[in-house]
């Protein structure tokens, strides 16, 4: 800062403290610029009618990931979107996961963004050896709508491979559906944990693998492939029982590691169905979860919801008066709710053993 002589005189005459004139001014601290943060979002009164995700973050809010128009955050009285707009990688949401230091992560098919609280960042991609297949506990796992399989370790979101197998014996390839999308076999449709952390990666006609941070144990089975009719259900979702069985999105089968087998796992018939339970009924649940009381509860597209209590499989139909709601997620909260995910009515909540219709209270 430049003093001119006169206010230099000025300053000298105001002085408390007679000084001679070998004393010299103190030049004046600089102050850095606080940097505001640019709001972004917008306040909106109602949730779009896909709503394929639903997340409860660490803090209580809800976040609802819509298939797209972006992510929403409620917290009990506001009502926020977030879309590309606001720097997200793409307003269609497949997944929703939070770190231990309070960052969402939110899976899309164009990638991941991570939301500190004020912005987005999108993660970098990197292409991994085979040396970069770990488990650690704090990973983070997506597969960002079947498009690869990716790890993120806190700073590195690493793109993983699947060990190839021989499918010849799973008629994969065979149909037009997959042939014409071009999907890979080895394609994730899910990505989910047992109870020892292990890591069970569902594919699109390559069955299941079960990694447990050294070595993969690959559940290659026609049920979890290319069906007789044609259909190609994948494995979309990997539950863990009471007895330590994993269910791998179907109702027919349930399976359990076992070192001493040749295919290093063995398998029993889940359940036993009625034939009128069943009828007109999609054996194969597209997501599902394990309550904080043991109980699976699985969703189907149009067929409701499925609960399995370690003995009984039982079936509650979920409709809007009008039609069947199509099922997408599931999801619990911290006070044991369960949460719908649904491709045509919003979001549904658990009221006692039915399920309605959630609408946020916004504004009132």
């Amino acid at each position: 800062m430049i003093i001119r002589p006169i206010k230099l005189i000025l300053l000298i005459l105001i002085s408390s403290h007679l000084i001679s004139c070998q004393a010299q001014t103190k030049p004046e601290a600089r102050q850095t610029p606080v940097s505001i943060p640019i709001a972004i979002g917008n306040s909106v009164s109602n949730l779009y009618q896909q709503i394929w995700e639903v997340y409860q973050d660490s803090k209580g809010n809800f976040w609802f990931g819509s298939n797209g128009e972006g992510v929403y955050i409620y917290d009990g009285k506001t009502l926020k979107q977030y879309t590309s707009r606001d720097g997200l990688v793409h307003n269609q949401i497949r997944g929703i996961q939070e770190d231990d230091r309070g960052n969402l992560y939110i899976e899309t098919p164009a990638g991941v963004s991570k939301f500190d609280g004020t912005k987005f960042t999108t993660l970098e991609v990197v292409k991994s050896p085979q040396s970069e297949w770990k488990n650690e506990t704090k990973d983070l796992w997506f597969n960002c709508n079947g498009n690869h399989l990716y790890r993120f370790d806190g700073k590195v979101l690493h793109e993983l491979f699947l060990p190839m197998q021989d499918l010849s014996l799973l008629n994969v390839g065979l149909n037009q559906y997959t042939q014409d999308l071009s999907y890979s076999p080895y394609s994730v449709f899910g990505v989910d944990r047992d109870q020892d952390g292990n890591v069970w990666i569902g594919t699109v006609e390559a069955g299941a693998f079960r990694y447990d941070g050294d070595s993969f144990v690959w559940i290659g089975e026609q049920e979890l492939s290319t069906l007789p009719d044609g259909r190609v259900p994948g494995v979309r979702s990997m539950l863990q029982d009471k007895d330590g069985y994993m269910w791998l999105s179907n109702f027919n089968s349930k399976y359990k590691i076992n070192k001493d087998s040749e295919k290093g796992y063995e398998k029993v018939k889940a359940v036993d169905l009625p034939k009128d339970q069943v009828k007109d009924k999609i054996l194969y649940f597209n997501s599902g979860l394990r309550d904080q009381e043991g109980n699976l509860w699985m969703t189907t597209y149009g067929g409701g919801v499925w609960k399995y209590d370690g003995y009984e499989l039982t079936n509650t139909e979920i409709n809007n008066g009008t039609e069947n709601v199509l099922l997408i997620s599931i999801f619990q909260d911290r006070d044991g709710i369960i949460w719908l995910g649904t491709n045509n009515d919003g979001v549904y909540k658990q009221n006692g053993k039915s399920f309605e219709k959630f609408v946020p209270d916004v504004g009132k």
